[in-house]
């Protein structure tokens, strides 16, 4: 029961779920959806007010929120809900049907007066209503149904089966993430008595497992972050707690540049209570072998944070982040390092042993790696990017013979020992050992660069070959997926294609490249033997596929911090464009079309022709004839056209999209004349026809460089 009274208060409410250690990967996301899910609890039943301000907190071994300004009972609410029509709620005698007494039970009025339902309406159109004030919601009830759902609904990926002996002595069986040992909830300074996982709720929890053991009480919601911070030895706070570490790497990083990525940032935060930073060295000796190696063993493996000098080279001092702050820390930095220094042992082990065949020696050992099941192995797949490789180098007239052997060694680095260890360091590895092999210099950079870009916003390769190669690899990967069927549908993606798709897009786009897209996807196509890959995998739908990415991505893209609005891109993107180079250019001169007065009377006579060439049934000439024009308003578009034509082919061959778009201007009023003058769909066949012939000229002159219909 609860112990305070039902008269409408408010104070701050505390729930804290004591647990054993948590994942710690996982820590940051299982703490923001605790606290969402309580609050949005909490307020979808009206115990919250504006001004409530919700505070989550997560350690290794706690999840708790804080919520200012909770009310301890919700205010009472009207209700009028439609029932049943009249003639199905009550039978012939007048007597409440089974439906009626079904309904109202269902929304927890079952003894209700039924004399107190509202009829509204006339005749069959007359039903029966519950108009009721409701009593809002209590706290306590509310409490226990929020952390039940909350925890119920955490984003945990494997659950933990244990039992929970209760204090009348009965075994609960329960499923967690971990074992759960205490629940604190307060509101204000009362305990409510609320239950879950198999364990009843009280005031107390626990500090630091080293530095303050045992229970700690709390006496009040708004004394828990103190409470822990200043008697449980406790930073209750994720948020507080990866700010501290940050800033205590920074500090004790000197004049060095220390190596803090998001990823080990919120692990390592979710790993410590009380987090201290130590200074650790391992032998300078290693430091042959490549940084990368190193510093992804240290970060992987250990958990620490490399440092660099300012030009980016790694140095023999590293920094821990310990759950243990002592003014003699000798111990502990003694122990971390002589555990990393087998690690790194291990990383120069594996360097040197990889050293002793090159790449080229591997080639054929790529047989015996698995690519797809339908696609063949790793040296098949080779082979294939190898093609598409010399085939985009001829078409840019780059250097071939470096392309040929640039797709022949890039993916063998996948079998040495160092990328066996660390997945991760492909590509990287396959640079150095391609230029401890004495590869050409370009040939090294793009068994790095063709996986690039590897993610949204990533850098391109730096090289003519690492750009041939990476748009080749990722073609061979986007047709011969598509074509075994695993195309992406809705959410999943299990392949990438789509970011393969948008990495061709970013090539192609931020490199300049005149390369034809269908004819890039028809050439990877070629490559595939299989009957069923060229069966399905289709150019028009890859093209198609591709495009919706470049969609994507010119979304996001800007002119002068104005972003690149939906209709521009359609007018752009709509004429399936071979060649997507240009698609900036395109979009900034019809940026500046747009503001022309004319601009508008353009697009809507571009809108209006493209509708009656949709309309047109019959087969339209291909040239416009002279001596069919008849009416003066169709001859001088007529001669308006011939005489502009030559000014918009030399503008669109010289990529001078502006000047051809404002070159239009001077038909303008020919058009308006035109259409105000001259009935297109005219009752002789022939003279339809040639306007019909005249108007598809003018339109594909108007939409070279768009589709200006599309801004109407």
């Amino acid at each position: 029961m609860s112990t305070f009274n039902t008269d409408s208060t408010s104070a701050s409410l505390l729930l804290e779920v004591f647990t054993e250690e948590l994942p710690p990967k996982s820590l940051r996301r299982l703490g923001e959806a605790f606290s969402e899910g309580v609050a949005n609890s909490l307020k979808a039943a009206n115990l919250l007010s504006e001004q409530s301000t919700v505070t989550g907190f997560a350690t290794p071994r706690r999840l708790a929120v804080h919520i200012t300004e909770v009310l301890n009972h919700a205010p009472d609410y009207p209700v009028r809900e439609k029932l049943l029509p009249s003639s199905i709620a009550f039978d012939t005698q007048g007597q409440a049907t089974a439906p009626l007494l079904k309904k109202l039970a269902s929304l927890g009025y079952a003894d209700i007066d039924l004399a107190n339902l509202e009829k509204s309406g006339e005749g069959k159109n007359e039903a029966l209503y519950l108009n009721v004030v409701a009593k809002g919601a209590a706290l306590e009830p509310t409490v226990q149904q929020a952390v039940e759902q909350s925890l119920n609904k955490l984003p945990v990926a494997k659950m933990m089966h244990y039992q929970v002996t209760r204090a009348n002595g009965e075994l609960v069986d329960v499923q967690f993430a971990r074992p759960v040992h205490r629940i604190v909830a307060l509101y204000g300074n009362t305990p409510l008595h609320i239950s879950a996982l198999g364990i009843d709720s009280g005031k107390q929890t626990e500090g630091h497992r080293f530095l303050a053991p045992g229970v700690l009480q709390i006496e009040s919601a708004d004394q828990y972050e103190s409470a822990l911070e200043s008697k449980g030895k406790i930073v209750p706070s994720f948020t507080k707690r990866r700010q501290q570490i940050e800033a205590g790497l920074l500090k004790a990083a000197g004049n060095d540049l220390v190596l803090m990525p998001d990823s080990l940032l919120d692990e390592v935060t979710a790993l410590v209570e009380w987090p201290a930073i130590y200074e650790c060295h391992f032998d300078a000796e290693f430091l042959e072998v490549p940084q990368e190696c190193l510093i992804l063993t240290m970060q992987t493996n250990q958990k620490y944070f490399a440092l660099t000098d300012k030009q980016g080279k790694l140095r023999n001092r590293f920094l821990i982040v310990s759950n243990i702050q002592t003014d003699q820390p000798a111990a502990i930095i003694s122990g971390n390092e002589r555990v990393v220094r087998p690690r790194l042992s291990d990383a120069r082990f594996f360097f040197q042993q990889d050293q002793k065949r090159s790449l080229v020696s591997r080639v054929n050992d790529l047989a015996r790696v698995v690519y797809h099941n339908q696609l063949g192995n790793q040296l098949d797949r080779s082979k294939r990017v190898q093609a598409i490789s010399l085939g985009i180098a001829k078409l840019l007239g780059w250097n071939e013979i470096f392309a040929s052997r640039a797709a022949e060694i890039a993916k063998t680095d996948l079998l040495t020992d160092m990328v066996g260890e660390f997945p991760e360091l492909q590509g990287i590895m396959g640079r150095y050992y391609a230029t401890l092999d004495k590869e050409n210099d370009e040939v090294a950079a793009a068994c790095s660069e063709h996986y690039m870009p590897r993610f949204a916003g990533d850098t391109l390769p730096n090289t003519q070959t690492g750009t041939i190669l990476a748009i080749a690899d990722k073609l061979e990967t986007l047709v011969g997926i598509w074509g075994v069927g695993l195309a992406p549908t809705g959410d999943k993606d299990p392949y990438a294609l789509r970011r393969n798709a948008l990495g061709i897009c970013r090539l192609l786009l931020e490199k300049n490249l005149p390369l034809s897209l269908p004819a890039l996807i028809e050439l990877a196509r070629r490559q595939f033997p299989q009957k069923e890959v060229q069966e399905k995998a289709q150019v028009a739908a890859i093209n198609e596929f591709i495009l919706d990415r470049l969609r994507a991505y010119l979304r996001d893209q800007a002119l002068s911090g104005k972003p690149f609005t939906s209709p521009e891109i359609e007018a752009v993107l709509s004429q399936a464009p071979e060649q997507i180079n240009d698609i900036i250019a395109r979009l900034s001169a019809l940026r500046e079309f747009n503001e022309l007065s004319q601009a508008s009377q353009l697009a809507a006579a571009n809108k209006r022709i493209s509708n009656i060439l949709k309309k047109t049934t019959t087969a339209i000439p291909k040239a416009c004839s002279v001596n069919l024009l008849q009416v003066p308003a169709e001859i001088a578009l007529y001669q308006a056209l011939e005489m502009l034509k030559p000014t918009l082919d030399s503008a669109y061959a010289k990529y001078e999209f502006v000047g051809l778009l404002k070159a239009l201007v001077a038909l303008s009023e020919p058009i308006d004349q035109f259409f105000a003058d001259v009935m297109v769909m005219d009752p002789d066949p022939k003279l339809r026809d040639n306007r019909l012939a005249l108007l598809q000229e003018l339109h594909q002159k108007m939409n070279l460089v768009a589709d200006l219909g599309k801004l109407a």
